[in-house]
């Protein structure tokens, strides 16, 4: 059936309507153009009229009088001058020109995509900030979260980089479980991968999370600023120290707060030690501090791992020996042990006479020690002493006689360190990517922040005694000698280190008696000639467990001599310090 057509009257009475609405609309948009200075004055009258009246009403009684006397007088003297009427219509005009002009709206808070992700975030807080009993909780489901979010920030990616929190008075603050729960629920819902700071305010019950920026890895060994006793042990954030320092990183000079471990007689941490993952920059940690050591003090050097990571410092001045076998290990370290005994005797006989204490005895002793389990699972093999056990006396008594112990280990091998080394190693370090968990158990108490799982080389945590925990990166000191290493840091290093010197010349150079020419040349002969600084020396000989120790390792001060037959001849007397080895 087909479709009857509408009467002609309709159709065109339709057209009629529209064209009348758009004619009306053209004139309603010209009047509005015409009109719009009229309507710009009249809102900015009524927003001055507005202004005035909220002025008045806030004016306090006492001082109405006084002030509608003043406004009188002045309506009376723009009336007597001369065009002052004309001048103050003008000048009302233009104010409230200025005041009815069109502003733009500009959108506060966050976005769509934000508000959902704040709300998000609030129904998974209300089981931990809500009870049954509160009559007014400030977390519910279905609540208003403006009120719990004091302030927000949003990065160009739409995810939270700053948040601070109004929890319940009631809530758990002071228990470190009840943190931890909320700390892990917020950066499992704030994203991972990222590294957050949570600030406790337990006295106004406000929680601030923030997301902290990546330490720079820009910064290389170099000399840092810094007094006697003073180590610098990497770098920190701006507000978790009150000192900075001047350094040259790869963007240029520039101050960075540095964390500065303090030894000596009255450090209340004058040990150290650093425990980290294979690779996380426990070595290139105690290569660095080796650095800053010898300008002012002698250093001994015990590898457990006997890869040469530290044969750059074979033969150099201050460097009293290098080891990386068992046999040299255990000979240095009871040398150590000697010399600390006589150092505080000869210190305390010193004061007993009134005088002041040699200066033999006052010069900085370093005692490097890296991978010391490896060493002690050789000893107990071959029925030896543990070089742990010859560590007792320098760790006891060393903070008196100016002998600091650095102690580097392995998470692997924690649990092999005695009770001595974890007693007295007050100052602690942990490097690479590591748990919360882990983390406590080095340091004593656990980060504020979030470790992430993947980290530079030599980025972790640092506690010195009972101090807060400061995040660390340890400034760029890989060896030098290795092939991977950029020419900027190979240059670095070597430019630290003191020019080579010959073992016979580092006996002639050593105070006290020296030996006699025969045993300084039977000790040569025996090392060889010390290596070249540019030459890449490979990894010193295994020594064999039954093996004597070599001509050139440290022999103990006053120790008791070894049994010698009548027909060997003599040694000659004993250095007072210990000679520097050839070779490591």
């Amino acid at each position: 059936m087909a479709r009857r057509p509408l009467p002609r009257i309709l159709s065109s009475g339709s057209d009629r309507i529209a064209r009348s609405r758009e004619i009306a609309r053209t004139a309603a948009d010209s009047a509005t153009d015409v009109l719009h200075p009229l309507i710009t004055i009249t809102r900015g009258l009524r927003r001055l009229a507005a202004t005035g009246r909220a002025k008045w009403a806030a004016t306090p009684k006492e001082r109405r009088g006084p002030t509608l006397f003043l406004v009188a007088a002045c309506v009376l003297a723009v009336a007597l001058v001369p065009y002052g009427p004309l001048l103050a219509l003008v000048s009302v005009m233009g104010a409230a020109a200025w005041k009815g002009r069109e502003r733009p709206v500009v959108k506060t808070g966050p976005d769509d995509a934000g508000i959902e992700r704040l709300k998000g975030l609030y129904e998974a807080l209300v089981p931990y900030f809500s009870v049954p009993e509160d009559p007014a909780p400030l977390f519910t489901h279905g609540g208003d979260w403006s009120g719990a979010f004091e302030e927000y920030v949003f990065d160009d990616a739409g995810r939270l980089t700053r948040l601070r929190i109004k929890y319940p008075a009631y809530f758990t603050d002071g228990e470190a479980s009840s943190r931890a729960r909320i700390e892990h629920l917020l950066h499992a819902k704030s994203g991972r991968g990222r590294e957050y700071l949570f600030d406790w305010d337990e006295e106004g019950n406000q929680l601030v999370m923030s997301v902290l920026p990546a330490l720079p890895t820009t910064i290389a060994a170099q000399r840092f600023v810094t007094v006697p006793g003073e180590t610098v042990l990497g770098f920190t954030d701006a507000g978790a120290v009150h000192r900075t320092v001047p350094v040259l990183a790869a963007d240029g000079a520039k101050d960075a707060p540095p964390v500065i471990w303090r030894t000596g007689p009255r450090s209340t941490e004058p040990h150290l030690l650093a425990v980290g993952q294979p690779g996380s920059g426990t070595t290139s940690l105690v290569r660095s501090i080796a650095l800053q050591a010898l300008p002012h003090g002698d250093v001994l050097v015990i590898e457990g791992s006997g890869t040469g990571e530290y044969a750059c410092l074979i033969g150099r001045p201050g460097v009293l020996a290098v080891e990386c076998g068992l046999a040299g290990a255990l000979a240095s370290l009871e040398w150590a042990a000697h010399e600390t005994e006589r150092r505080l005797i000869a210190a305390n006989r010193a004061r007993q006479a009134g005088h002041p204490a040699p200066e033999d005895t006052r010069r900085p002793l370093w005692i490097l020690l890296d991978r010391p389990s490896v060493l002690g699972h050789l000893a107990a093999a071959a029925g030896r002493t543990d070089p742990q056990e010859l560590l007792q006396v320098p760790l006891r008594h060393g903070r008196g006689a100016h002998v600091t112990v650095v102690v580097a280990e392995q998470f692997d091998s924690v649990d092999a360190l005695n009770e001595t080394v974890r007693t007295h190693t007050r100052a602690r370090v942990v490097l690479g990517p590591a748990s919360p968990e882990q983390i406590e158990s080095v340091l004593g108490a656990e980060p504020h922040t979030t470790p992430t799982p993947v980290v530079p080389p030599g980025r972790g945590y640092a506690r010195l005694g009972t101090g807060p925990v400061l995040r660390l990166q340890v400034p760029a000191t890989p060896d030098p000698y290795d092939d991977a290493t950029s020419e900027a840091h190979r240059s670095a290093v070597l430019d630290l280190l003191p020019e080579r010197q010959t073992a016979t010349a580092a006996v002639e150079a050593a105070p006290g008696s020296a030996p006699d020419p025969g045993h300084i040349q039977d000790a040569t002969s025996a090392t060889g000639p010390v290596p070249d600084a540019g030459h890449i020396p490979s990894a010193a000989p295994a020594v064999e467990p039954d093996a004597a120790p070599p001509a050139t390792a440290p022999l103990p001060v006053n120790a008791p001599s070894p049994a010698v037959s009548a027909s060997a001849p003599d040694p000659g007397p004993v250095p007072r310090h210990a000679p520097v080895p050839a070779e490591g």
